[in-house]
């Protein structure tokens, strides 16, 4: 299986990995300036306390794609690897490498940037914490696979539920919001999922020309899957 994975999602797998590895040889602070934390943080400890490690961490640039590289624990990147490989897979064969790359790395951007809001404004309110984690891009790579192959039937993990693409894209997107905004579940960042998706969404009407992105006139054709 591994060896007939498409390149760009194999490196992607392989990065994750030997990241995720070195956060268990090296410790989480090390990797403190590569989290994402948000705008105007006051020098909040939101990992630790009283260890001051993360006392000194602000908003970096750099830290909206290496945010995504970084995870908690063996269970949290073991399902977005898996999701990874699950949809990124069929998606990279579809679309070719450049482009599937291109669509990740902006689903993982556009969720830094949504959570980039949210934990900017919890900072405010004195609940200021860092995001790590690839699900943003992952819920861009659900998304466009539900967009791409809406009857395709998934099996989901837990509970094992086979249901149609689509209505697992439509299931996910409502439980994350209702929880995201009911803050159900916190210590999950909700709103980064949905960003993924918002631009996975945004970038593929791009691609298509499709409104807000559509221009006047007579249409031309353009097939883009």
């Amino acid at each position: 299986m591994f060896s007939n994975m498409p390149p760009i999602t194999k490196a992607l797998l392989i990065a994750n990995a030997l990241v995720f590895v070195l956060q268990q040889l090296l410790g989480d602070a090390m990797f403190s300036p590569f989290m994402l934390w948000p705008l105007g943080n006051g020098g909040m400890d939101a990992m630790t306390s009283g260890a001051g490690l993360f006392d000194s961490q602000t908003f970096m640039p750099w830290q909206l794609l290496t945010y995504a590289f970084l995870h908690a624990n063996l269970m949290h990147v073991g399902f977005n690897m898996l999701a990874l490989v699950m949809f990124g897979s069929p998606l990279e064969y579809t679309w070719g490498n450049r482009r599937f790359l291109t669509y990740y790395l902006v689903c993982v951007v556009g969720a830094g940037l949504c959570q980039l809001v949210v934990a900017s404004w919890l900072s405010g309110r004195g609940l200021a914490y860092p995001t790590i984690g690839a699900s943003g891009g992952v819920f861009g790579l659900l998304f466009a696979y539900g967009l791409l192959f809406p009857n395709q039937r998934v099996m989901l993990l837990i509970p094992p539920i086979p249901m149609k693409a689509r209505t697992l894209v439509i299931v996910y997107g409502a439980i994350e919001l209702l929880l995201g905004a009911s803050g159900l579940q916190p210590g999950v960042a909700h709103f980064a999922h949905l960003g993924g998706m918002l631009f996975g969404w945004l970038l593929i009407r791009y691609w298509r020309g499709q409104p807000p992105f559509g221009r006047k006139g007579p249409r031309r054709p353009r097939i883009v899957r």
